[in-house]
């Protein structure tokens, strides 16, 4: 993980002061990435302090179950849901806060059950033929300008569809999910900052690769916790599909590090990685390449104690409080 350290140099070095809505003052700089070989160089998990796999798998793991409440993540070991939905002032005075714990539309929800409508002329018979056999169902009719429509509505599963493309058609340059849902921003505790994710097979090598665009990232406590779960999801895509994990390629629109994390990052730039640890996936989890046997509905199924980091060694743990 030198690339990180790098990283945190550079926007201590560049970097401008900037205020922004957490009330916690942050020297950022526009537009970062940092790439990672994951079949050379490892598993991309910091080693300058300790990593908290265990609550990234959870975070992965809720997100790919499309939970909506702190209380489900919490049970899955992860705890980074819940001053967002019980302690951000906007979020509280959200009508779309219905309770305690709850989180809204948050990214899960939109990669596994994306809201899709589609408002058809009730004439035109091919176009809701059409909207019928990719899945959409009405419900109900609307008047439109004047004019009557049929409106109709679907769950779109976009993890699901790019594991199925990737089977399909690995050419494909379309194979990516995304959370940034400008219709429902305003009901979610946080809108996306890790919001764009493209998969990239290479059918001759048999190798994924995946991209990660994150709009605005928190280098001292968000990145690490990011790029972990970046690494999971591009492995688990390539144990059910059958490609080797291979390139991971981050970017990032506003990379930036909060006032209260200059502590940390200072200790941790005296300090030397560790070698990378590797990756291990429970046997349980099928291996398209060693089956042959396609078997999505394990984006259901996986539990934390699937995923497993070997060797790793770090640094003592450094904490620093989160910017809310």
């Amino acid at each position: 993980m030198k690339q990180y350290l790098e990283l945190v140099k550079t926007i201590l070095a560049t970097g401008a002061w900037q205020e922004n809505r957490t009330g916690v003052r942050s020297i950022s700089i526009p537009g970062a990435s940092m790439r990672f070989d994951l079949a050379r160089d490892g598993f991309p998990a910091i080693t300058t302090r300790r990593l908290p796999f265990k609550s990234a798998v959870g975070e992965l793991i809720g997100f790919l179950r499309a939970y909506r409440s702190a209380a489900d993540f919490r049970a899955l070991g992860c705890k980074v849901w819940d001053q967002n939905a019980n302690e951000n002032a906007q979020w509280l005075g959200s009508p779309y806060r219905i309770e305690p714990d709850y989180l809204g539309d948050i990214y899960g929800y939109q990669w596994r059950q994306w809201p899709a409508y589609k408002l058809l002329d009730l004439e035109d018979a091919a176009q809701i033929a059409d909207a019928d056999r990719r899945g959409y169902r009405a419900i109900g009719q609307v008047i439109d300008d004047g004019t009557p429509k049929l409106l109709l509505h679907k769950a779109i599963d976009q993890v699901r569809q790019c594991l199925d493309t990737i089977i399909a058609n690995p050419a494909d340059r379309r194979i990516l999910f995304h959370a940034w849902n400008c219709a429902e921003l305003d009901q979610m505790a946080l809108p996306p900052c890790h919001l764009l994710y493209q998969l990239l097979p290479n059918a001759a090598t048999r190798e994924l690769s995946l991209c990660l665009y994150v709009r605005s990232n928190d280098i001292g406590l968000g990145a690490p916790f990011n790029l972990c779960e970046a690494g999971l999801m591009l492995a688990l895509a390539g144990r059910l599909t059958g490609y080797t994990p291979r390139f991971l390629t981050y970017f990032i629109g506003d990379a930036h590090i909060y006032e209260t994390h200059l502590d940390m990052l200072d200790e941790q730039l005296t300090r030397d990685p560790f070698p990378p640890p590797r990756l291990v996936i429970a046997d349980r989890i099928p291996a398209f390449a060693e089956t042959g046997e396609y078997e999505p509905e394990w984006l259901d199924r996986v539990e934390p104690g699937d995923f497993m980091l070997e060797n790793y060694r770090h640094q003592a743990p450094l904490t620093a409080p989160m910017a809310v």
